[in-house]
This record gives C-alpha cells, sequence and structure tokens, in this order.
C-alpha cells in the first residue's frame, strides 16, 4: 500500500473507534473523516482536533501492555503543546509540566504533546529517558550515579554540560526542534521533588544517602494515534514502589544497594540460602513506601496496584473492549505469585493508539 493509503486507513480506524467512545454520530464521523481525507490529499497528512488528540492519548495508556496502572487511564490530564517549535519554548513547557504534574506531591498524571513530524518538517524531540533522572559518570573506580544513564551522560558532557558528579546529579533537558541541533537546557532544583529514603525499623537506613525524584515522566517513547506519530509526548503518573526498590536501587546493573542494606540488617551474605536478597529486598521496598508517604508524595504498592488492575480488567470487559497485556511486565518484581496477574494469561497483541519505543517503530505490523 501506498504511505497515503496506509495514513488514510489508520486515521478512519482510529476516528471511527474515537468517535464512538466520544458518543458522536454517524454523520459527524463521516464529515471528519472526508475533511481528513482532504487534508492527506492536499498536504500529506493530517491534524487531529484538541478533542481528538485527547482522547487519542488516554486510550494510548489504556492499550499499553506494560503498565499496571492503567485503570486511571481516562483521568490524564492532556497538554496540547503542538504550537511550540523553538527550544527555549519548547523547554519552559516541559518544566511546566514538572512542576504541575508534581503538584506537591500529590501527583496528576499528565502528558504533553509536541509538534508530530510532517511531509517537510522533523518534529520536536526529547532526548532525554525521563524528564528527570539522575547522571551516571564512568571512573576509573567504577560508575557514580545511575549506570543507566552513563551513554545519555557521556552526551550531554561532550557538549559541555558539568554535573557534580554525585550519585544524584540530575541531568539536563536535550531539546531538539526540526533539522536543528539539539540544545541543553538545566532544570532549577527547586522543580525537582526528591525523596530521601529512610526506614521505620532501621534508622542506620538513612545513612546509606539513598533518595528519589518523585515523579516519573516518560519522555522517549512516540505516541502514535491514527497513523500520526508523536515524537515528543512525555507522560507520566506516579511510581508503583517496586520500580524504585525492586529495580532502580536493586538491580545489580544499576544501584545495586542490596548488601549495603543486609550490611546494616545484620545479615550473612556469606551463602544465598541465607535469603538475604530477599529479606534486604522486602526492607528496601518498605524503606521506599514509608519514604513517600512521609513526604506526602504519591506512590503504590504492588499488591494495591494489581488489585487496581484487576479492577481495570471488570472494567474493560464491562465495556465490550479486549483486553490486552504483557504478562512478563505486568507482574511485579517482588512477590508475583501473591498476585491474581501472576495465574492468568493475556493477549500480548499491540493495539492502537499506544506508545512506541523508536526502536519498535518499523518493527510494527498492522
Amino acid at each position: 500500500m501506498k504511505a497515503r493509503d496506509i495514513l488514510l486507513q489508520e486515521a478512519e480506524d482510529y476516528i471511527k473507534t474515537c468517535y464512538t467512545e466520544l458518543g458522536k454520530t454517524e454523520q459527524e464521523t463521516c464529515a471528519r473523516l472526508e475533511e481528513i481525507r482532504q487534508e492527506i490529499d492536499q498536504g500529506g497528512t493530517y491534524e487531529h482536533t484538541f478533542e481528538e488528540l485527547e482522547h487519542g492519548a488516554k486510550m494510548a495508556w489504556r492499550n499499553s501492555n506494560r503498565c499496571i496502572g492503567r485503570l486511571f487511564w481516562d483521568s490524564m490530564v492532556v497538554r496540547d503543546q503542538r504550537h511550540l517549535e523553538h527550544p527555549e519554548d519548547i523547554y519552559a513547557s516541559l518544566l511546566n509540566h514538572i512542576e504541575s504534574a508534581t503538584n506537591g506531591g500529590k501527583i496528576i498524571p499528565t502528558i504533553s504533546v509536541f509538534k508530530p513530524p510532517g511531509p517537510n518538517s522533523e518534529g520536536v524531540r526529547i532526548w532525554n529517558h525521563q524528564l528527570i533522572r539522575y547522571a551516571g559518570y564512568e571512573t576509573e573506580s567504577g560508575i557514580i550515579g545511575d549506570p543507566a544513564s552513563v551513554t545519555f551522560t557521556k552526551t550531554c558532557l561532550d557538549m559541555g554540560w558539568n554535573g557534580n558528579r554525585t550519585d544524584f546529579d540530575v541531568l539536563p533537558l536535550l531539546i531538539q526542534s526540526g533539522d536543528s541541533d539539539p540544545v541543553l537546557f538545566n532544570i532549577p532544583d527547586e522543580l525537582v521533588l526528591e525523596v530521601p529514603l529512610t526506614h521505620p525499623d532501621y534508622p542506620s537506613f538513612g545513612d546509606l544517602g539513598l533518595r528519589w525524584y518523585a515523579v516519573p515522566i516518560i519522555s522517549d517513547m512516540l505516541l502514535v494515534i491514527g497513523g500520526i506519530r508523536y515524537t515528543a509526548a512525555p507522560f507520566n503518573g506516579w511510581y508503583m514502589a517496586t520500580e524504585i526498590g525492586a529495580r532502580n536501587f536493586a538491580d545489580e546493573n544499576r544501584y545495586n544497594a542490596l548488601p549495603h542494606v543486609a550490611e546494616l540488617m545484620g545479615l550473612s551474605t556469606a551463602s544465598e540460602t541465607t535469603l538475604w536478597r530477599d529479606r534486604a529486598l522486602v526492607e528496601m521496598n518498605v524503606a521506599v513506601l514509608h519514604s513517600y508517604k512521609q513526604a506526602g508524595v504519591s506512590i503504590v504498592d504492588h499488591h494495591t496496584a494489581a488489585a487496581q488492575f484487576k479492577l481495570f480488567e471488570q472494567r474493560e470487559a464491562e465495556c465490550g473492549r479486549p483486553l490486552t497485556g504483557y504478562w512478563n511486565w505486568l507482574i511485579p518484581p517482588i512477590s508475583p505469585a501473591t498476585t491474581h496477574i501472576f495465574h492468568h494469561s493475556y493477549d500480548n497483541t499491540l493495539v492502537f493508539p499506544n506508545f512506541l519505543k523508536r526502536s519498535e517503530i518499523n518493527d510494527i505490523s498492522r
């Protein structure tokens, strides 16, 4: 099929579903499809109305197979930022996203959608994996900070950025608009809400000096709605504690903090049969939940998240929508067998609208 025909088909599929869910009449749907056909014939693409963009972004969250938190898909705040072109304006918008989504700790699920590529435009791209992320520095004695950020940190350093070389340096934003070179911008310290980790039963836990930021704002995925690929659409919910406690701090290729937790707990690490990793892992997650709640920052434990996902499953069934999900990602990384998700299978079919990694964009077939 020609590119024009593929885009038109994807647009028709989306508009019909979107307008049905929004309660539009058949006449309104047909009229809108005719407008889109004319736009595509004249310019090679088409532009979503805000209503189409808003509902499509929410549907993309609803269709995200890897996300356990989809119960709240319809509550997401959608910020239409497609009118912004200059990196400075995009930067200001991203700072506003961080501030409004953080909301003093009462986190608001939010997405900011920027100008997509067109036949004669490259659109907007944010190079960061997340808007807020810690740097990782390679040194002769090992990595300082987050090993997952080493490559991006090198890019920032090569462009003239200078971090403090601590374990928790917030990386700058790297923004590219059109075919111009990407530009670095620092995030003001006062906009980054961080949570120092302490433990209710181990006072010395605080001596580890661990902390994490409040809001995970994914910024390197593409939002695909009706054939339009938005290359910059950072979005956030709130953390599930295991993302921090069982992955970011527990993984050996990340902060690898479990041996330190085991030591302060007085556990022997000489043998795996003591299950020191398991015991330290649980207490690490206790610390995360305790610290975020003490700081008044939104967070959810994996048992509550699984119960919320079960309610999401029920509501989707009531709406007559087939449920899709990626089992490997939906099960929590700690005590998965204690959740209903572990004992179910899920259809991992990719349904649009959706979010895609850049590496996936050329591999999809529809």
